[in-house]
């Protein structure tokens, strides 16, 4: 057995795990850290095919942090960052066999036939409405109070199912979108909270703000680009990759992980602090110290299963993909959640006048999906295809990745998770449990998180 001592363990070498070690060695800390899988990453990976780039699981993230924009900054000699075309603020909406722009400013709002012609006078009366009183309050509920039904049905049901592929119905809105939540409660409403945090952020602009930009990025050659950039940074020997039987227990004021490697040899690292930024339903083999009713808690959060298709053509000769996408809202009864349009925001992801697709599939609402075979699921995808962007042809690539704990659900039992995940950080000091559970489920988020958790431990 391999005795070896660390300043910190990291539990997980995804985006939050790779982030937070990659700032812990800059700043002086011996760390390792411990991954399951045979690389890095977690569902983030990249592909080049035939010609196509396709990534296996999220195809985006959002510029929404300045954490995230440092973190490009400081590793723009390895990874590129590459921020979509402007065609990437066009989303389309799906309404009754035909696909609809989302409106983008006041006369595209007035026009749409997404939204009924009572919802469009109930928006504009939206900053004389009551702020509402119950705190769990669904993003159903809270956007039928404010804005009508059909602003629920045709503008936010899709965008959570491209978001967090969930049922905005048990959806809590200040677990799921917290600042959505704070401009109805600190300002009284949506469009007064919107025109008071900008007069705020004039009269008081933080520093660094103007560098976010909420652009949707990526990185030239695949978001695996940024996995790889923060692996070599890290450096192979404070990482360790195939660990089997991974347990943490607390012995004294220190720490000991335990694990076996993948040719058999078993570690006993010694370290004063750990972090998990594992799922929530890996915890409890985990963490076999922490009480029951604790980890009941924390290991019953809700994950919506996921299957992300990759769908390449090689010449395109259906509709023109001018837009990051088109989201379904379920009312739509469809199979599929949206279809995103990788090559038509990013440059080189598929031969010239080709097409890569990515589409999204299952969800809370249609679990069963992820059980479905192969063949069942890539027929489902050409049907879904073939009504919904008109096209006739055979792909030249398709490949599905299915994740049975694809995105955290921020539903009603939030709240008691976070007082669980406190009590537990209180009791065990030096462990901090941290991951796509808490504090967000995108790219920012995870960059964010991971900051916090260093500045917190340094």
């Amino acid at each position: 057995m391999k005795t070896i001592e660390k300043d910190v363990v990291i539990i997980g070498a995804g985006l939050t795990g790779l982030t937070l070690a990659y700032y812990l060695k800059k700043a002086g800390k011996n760390v390792l850290l411990v991954e399951q899988s045979d690389r890095t990453g977690g569902v983030i990976n990249s592909v080049t095919e035939n010609g196509f780039t396709y990534e296996t699981g999220p195809s985006t993230g959002v510029l929404s942090s300045l954490e995230i924009v440092e973190l490009f900054e400081e590793l723009h000699d390895k990874c590129e960052l590459e921020t979509a075309g402007k065609q990437a603020n066009k989303r389309y909406i799906w309404k009754k066999m035909k696909w609809e722009a989302l409106p983008s400013g006041l006369i595209s709002a007035i026009k749409t036939p997404l939204f009924t012609l009572s919802d469009k006078f109930r928006i504009l009366g939206e900053p004389f409405r009551k702020a509402g009183g119950y705190p769990d309050e669904s993003l159903a509920e809270l956007v039928v109070r404010r804005m009508g039904k059909s602003f629920l049905d045709y503008a936010i049901d899709p965008f959570l199912s491209g978001v967090y592929a969930g049922d905005p119905n048990k959806l809590i809105t200040r677990h799921a979108l917290p600042k959505l939540y704070a401009l109805e409660n600190n300002y009284g409403g949506f469009v007064r909270g919107t025109i008071a945090k900008y007069k705020e952020n004039k009269k008081h602009p933080q520093p660094n703000a103007h560098k976010i930009t909420h652009e949707v990025f990526s990185v030239k050659g695949g978001l695996k680009s940024m996995i790889d950039a923060l692996t070599l940074e890290i450096g192979q020997d404070q990482l360790i990759t195939s660990c089997r039987q991974t347990k943490i227990n607390p012995v004294g004021k220190d720490y000991i992980t335990t694990f076996t490697d993948l040719s058999g040899e078993k570690y006993e690292i010694h370290s004063p602090k750990v972090v998990t930024t594992v799922g929530a339903y890996a915890l409890p083999d985990l963490l076999p110290f922490v009480d029951v009713r604790l980890m009941k808690l924390m290991s019953e959060t809700t994950y919506a299963p996921v299957v992300q298709v990759a769908v390449g053509y090689k010449k395109w000769n259906s509709i023109k993909l001018d837009a990051f996408g088109g989201l379904i809202p379920t009312i739509e009864k469809r199979k599929a959640l949206g279809v995103l349009f990788p090559s038509a925001i990013f440059k080189g992801r598929c031969p010239e006048g080709g097409a890569l697709l990515s589409v999204f599939i299952g969800g809370m609402n249609k679990p069963e999906i992820l059980g479905m075979s192969d063949e069942e699921i890539s027929q489902l995808v050409r049907d879904e295809l073939r009504i919904t962007m008109k096209v006739e042809t055979e792909p030249d690539l398709l490949r599905i990745h299915r994740y049975q704990h694809a995105i955290a659900q921020y539903d009603i039992k939030t709240e008691k998770r976070l007082e669980s995940i406190e009590k537990v950080e209180k009791d065990f000091p030096g462990l901090i449990l941290a991951g796509s559970f808490r504090d967000g489920i995108g790219m920012s988020d995870r960059v964010k998180q991971a900051r916090t958790v260093a500045n917190q431990i340094l």
